[in-house]
């Protein structure tokens, strides 16, 4: 099973992949690192300091380097959507972002276009439209611990069937920054 772990970029997916590997052995595919590694894009966005990914060569990759000894590969990246069928996104608060994306040293333009898709509930709207299945996970006041904790909740309900059960707890849209962000 290929499971997406997608959010703003800063929102903790990276940790809590790494988390997530120690803890139960799942595969782990670190996409954005497999996109610069292999250079699989098809141009540099020198203007917004990132790479355009091609993600039909992407995706094809993917299925590649996917671990047929573990029952669950997570796909970690903010593009992990494009490519799963069953997502959990996570979602932080646009002032804790902020906090996290200024500790990066990202520039402000970066760092205000990362809030408001995160105000706006950018991936949340695109993971509904195209994916199978969404969990949606606040991670504003969550350690990686514990966030950890929940995907494991879900993931285990996914194996074993039982996914409706963690669907309403995880649904996705219960987590709204724009009245914060915008007035």
């Amino acid at each position: 099973m290929l499971v997406g772990i997608t959010g703003t970029p800063g929102t903790g997916k990276t940790s809590v992949a790494g988390q997530l590997k120690k803890r139960s052995g799942y595969h782990v595919i670190h996409l954005n690192e497999l996109i610069k590694e292999e250079k699989l894009y098809s141009e540099v966005d020198t203007e917004r300091d990132c790479v355009v990914a091609d993600m039909d060569i992407v995706e094809q990759r993917v299925m590649e380097k996917i671990d047929g000894l573990s029952p669950v590969t997570i796909l970690d990246s903010h593009l992990s959507h494009h490519i799963a069928d069953i997502v959990i996104v996570l979602r932080t608060s646009p002032d804790k972002l902020r906090e996290r994306l200024q500790q990066r040293n990202y520039p402000e333009n970066k760092i205000q276009e990362n809030l408001e898709a995160e105000a706006l509930d950018i991936i949340l709207f695109e993971s509904v439209e195209w994916c199978d299945k969404v969990f949606e996970i606040n991670t504003t006041e969550q350690t990686i611990e514990d966030t950890s904790v929940a995907i494991e909740e879900i993931l285990s309900a996914l194996l074993t069937d039982r996914d409706e059960q963690v669907a309403a707890k995880y649904k996705p849209g219960s987590v709204d920054w724009s009245e914060t962000f915008f007035s």
